[in-house]
C-alpha cells in the first residue's frame, strides 16, 4: 500500500476542478463507446465502507444512464438461488454501446457469501476454479472487463462505520452484514487474497484502489478507467437551437390558471 494517507487532503476547489475535467473526458468516452459499439463491464468490489458508492457516483454523475448503467442486485430470491450462479448477472451484461457498472458482482461468492457462510466451501471452491474460465469467454466475446478492488484501512473503516451510526442520512448504509465485517476483518482479508490469487488474470486483471482518501480515490479511479478504454473524439454535427414557431401561438400561461401548482416554500 502506498503512503497516500500521509499526503495532504485535496482541497475542495482543486478536487471539483479536476473531477469536472475527468468527467468531461468520461463524456468523450461515452460518445466513443456509442460510436464504436463497444461493450464494457466495470466491477467494483471491496471491503464494507470502502467508498464504492461514492466512486461510482463520481463516474456516472455527468454521463447518460442509457450508456453507463449501474447494476446493484439485492440478495437473491429463492428462485434465483435455484439458478446457475452466474445466471442473474449475465442478463445485465452490456449490449453494443453500453458500459455496465456492477456495484458488487458475481464476486459476492468470493467475499460476503464465503465469509458469512451463505455458500458452502464446495461452492466457493468451484467458483474459484470456474470464474477465470467464464471471464475468459466474456473477454473473447469482445467485452472489456475492468475489475477494481477498493482497499480501506482498518482505522478508516472503523471511523466511517462510527460516522454512519450517528448520521441519519447515512444509517441506511449499515446492513445486517456490514457490522459483522468489522469483527471478521482477517476473514475478509483471507477471502480477498484467495480471490486475487485465483482471478487476477492477464485478460481480466484486478486493480487495487487505495480509498482511505475518498477524493483521491475517485480521481485516481476515473483516470485509470479512462486509460484502460482507449477513445477518441467523435465527429459531431453542429447543432443550433431552432426558433420558436409562431404558428398557432396563444397565451399558454393563462391556460394554466386554476391548475394545482407545487407550493413555493423556498
Amino acid at each position: 500500500m502506498n503512503d497516500s494517507s500521509a499526503k495532504r487532503k485535496i482541497k475542495r476547489k482543486q478536487y471539483d476542478k479536476e473531477l469536472r475535467r475527468l468527467q468531461a473526458e468520461l463524456c468523450k468516452l461515452q460518445e466513443w463507446v456509442k460510436y464504436k459499439g463497444l461493450r464494457v463491464i466495470i466491477v467494483f468490489e471491496g471491503r464494507d465502507a470502502a467508498g464504492k458508492g461514492g466512486t461510482i457516483k463520481a463516474i456516472t454523475d455527468r454521463v447518460s444512464p442509457r450508456v453507463f448503467r449501474t447494476v446493484a442486485l439485492p440478495a437473491p430470491s429463492d428462485r434465483e438461488k435455484s439458478q446457475m450462479y452466474m445466471q442473474r448477472y449475465l442478463q445485465h451484461f452490456p449490449s453494443a454501446g453500453e458500459v455496465v457498472i456492477f456495484d458488487r458482482s458475481w464476486y459476492n461468492r468470493m467475499g460476503v457469501e464465503y465469509v458469512m457462510g451463505f455458500c458452502t466451501k464446495e461452492q466457493h471452491q468451484q467458483f474459484l476454479k470456474l470464474c477465470p474460465t467464464v471471464e475468459r469467454y466474456v473477454v473473447e466475446a469482445g467485452i472489456k472487463i475492468v475489475k477494481i478492488w477498493l482497499e480501506v484501512s482498518d482505522e478508516e473503516q472503523k471511523r466511517r462505520f462510527e460516522a454512519r451510526l450517528h448520521d441519519p442520512l447515512r444509517q441506511w448504509k449499515l446492513s445486517p452484514v456490514d457490522l459483522p465485517s468489522r469483527s471478521k476483518w482477517f476473514e475478509y482479508s483471507r477471502a480477498r487474497d484467495l480471490m486475487l490469487a485465483a482471478t487476477d488474470t492477464k485478460y481480466a486483471p484486478w486493480y487495487i484502489l487505495n480509498s482511505d482518501d475518498k477524493r483521491r480515490a475517485r480521481l485516481n479511479c476515473i483516470r485509470h478507467v479512462l486509460s484502460l478504454v482507449p477513445y477518441e473524439d467523435v465527429p459531431r454535427e453542429t447543432v443550433k437551437v431552432p426558433k420558436r414557431a409562431t404558428k398557432g401561438a396563444y397565451d399558454d400561461k393563462s391556460s394554466l390558471k386554476g391548475r394545482k401548482f407545487v407550493p413555493e416554500k423556498y
